[in-house]
């Protein structure tokens, strides 16, 4: 069972978010508080594996105990936020100082709605209790790092760098005179950190890049926002019909599926609504199916850390169709739930540390 402790200064919020994690037989509600002081006071007697965290709170803030808490007892945290302009850029801080992930606070509207978000929260709460090694590595004084979690040895073992496998039913890139290559990307959980790092390597000229980054919606805006500012390529989320060009990469809408099209010459993004996919809107699988489909063999795909298997049916059409795919290697992933999935699969040309991936992506796309 993930113990979990919820704070929020909105007794109906506790009440929902309690409710919605408890209908999950892998989670207990171990308590709740309705600021960051009395949630010390009961940490003096409980031990959360996860704790669930709302940023504007009386007495104490959201971001102020969450940098508290990592420097003292470092414990998986999920930000609970809303969808305030000011929230999703708190939000955005929230990931900065050392939260694993953000939910959007549950509302009482539809059947769809609610057991959608049900989905969704209760997936950020486990896989937020698997970071928990990686986040006492990372702020803990005397921690030492090790692998979050491990696949069966027949998925990584002896496995570095380029994988050997019978030639898919179409040739590799490296045999083809291509047309502008494409890149997708893929990420969950400790995504928003591995996204930053790997667009801050890349140069002004990169290939045109489409990210799916699991995350609310309204979040997104703000998260390519931060990034536009950190890395030489423009950074931006994603609008309908929006041209996939050099120097650009295009973040998918939260709520919004995004999918990969072609004009002639041009590449070109869809954004619509529709059902979970794989258990995500917008979904990996989504928009790596469509660049089976529209870009093929000019395309690389890259599926970085996050739990579960969105990406790796879309990445296994992906690579039949001829495209180069590469996967984030265990040691670097905050969670190697994805990566693992699509190796299992045979989808994977290459596993690289997070550190190697844009070098890769920028030789394969020359």
């Amino acid at each position: 069972m993930i113990k979990v402790l919820v704070i929020d200064d909105s007794a109906v919020v506790r009440e929902s978010l309690s409710k919605v994690l408890a209908s999950d037989p892998e989670i207990e509600v171990i308590g709740t508080a309705g600021d960051p002081l009395i949630a010390l006071k009961k940490m003096e007697t409980i031990k959360p594996d996860v704790i669930t965290l709302d940023i504007e709170m009386p007495r104490m803030d959201g971001l102020t105990f969450l940098h508290q808490l990592m420097e003292t007892n470092p414990v998986p945290v999920v930000i609970c936020s809303s969808m305030a302009e000011d929230g999703s850029y708190n939000a955005m801080k929230a990931l900065e100082y050392g939260a694993v992930n953000i939910i959007q606070k549950p509302k009482l509207s539809t059947k769809q709605f609610i057991e959608e978000s049900r989905i969704q929260i209760c997936d950020a709460v486990k896989a937020a209790s698997l970071s928990a090694a990686r986040i006492k590595a990372r702020f803990g004084r005397h921690a030492s790092i090790t692998p979050v979690m491990t696949a069966s040895p027949s998925v990584t073992s002896g496995l570095k760098g380029e994988i050997k496998r019978p030639a898919p039913t179409m040739p590799k890139c490296d045999n083809i005179e291509t047309t502008e290559k494409i890149v997708v990307v893929g990420a969950s959980t400790g995504g928003t950190e591995a996204l930053k790092a790997f667009l801050e390597m890349l140069p002004i000229n990169a290939p045109g890049i489409v990210i799916v980054q699991h995350m609310p919606e309204h979040f997104t805006q703000s998260f390519a926002q931060r990034l536009d500012s950190l890395c030489k390529v423009h950074v931006t989320e994603a609008k309908d019909n929006d041209s996939v060009l050099r120097g650009t990469v295009l973040i998918a809408p939260g709520n919004k599926h995004t999918l990969l099209k072609r004009s002639g010459a041009r590449y070109y993004v869809e954004v619509k609504d529709g059902p979970l996919v794989s258990r995500h809107r917008p979904s990996v699988d989504v928009l790596f199916r469509s660049a089976a489909r529209h870009a093929g063999k000019n395309a690389v795909g890259v599926i970085m850390t996050g739990m579960g298997d969105d990406g790796a049916k879309g990445m296994l059409e992906m690579h039949e169709a001829g495209a180069y795919n590469i996967a984030q290697d265990e040691k670097t992933c905050v969670v190697f739930g994805m990566p693992a999935e699509a190796i299992r699969a045979g989808a994977v040309d290459c596993i690289l540390p997070l550190g190697s991936i844009a070098d890769e992506v920028i030789r394969r796309t020359v």
